[in-house]
């Protein structure tokens, strides 16, 4: 299932021109890491995502949730 971070991931990458391979490269991270997440797999390690992010000038952080998604 794609989810948001998937996504952008992968728009970045293609905005910069790179492919999974270069992006794993550059990043330090593995092949199969890089398709996971633009895969949308929904246990990824946060150091490896953020090896990634960094390279577009991200990372992950905590957002607060809107009040319409308080399910309480």
């Amino acid at each position: 299932m794609m989810t948001n971070l998937s996504k952008q991931v992968k728009a970045m990458r293609k905005q910069y021109g790179l492919t999974q391979e270069d992006l794993s490269a550059k990043a330090g991270v593995g092949l199969r890491f890089v398709r996971d997440l633009e895969q949308g797999k929904s246990t990824l390690r946060m150091d490896k995502v953020n090896c990634i992010l960094n390279l577009f000038g991200s990372e992950l952080g905590i957002v607060p949730q809107q009040k319409g998604g308080d399910k309480s």
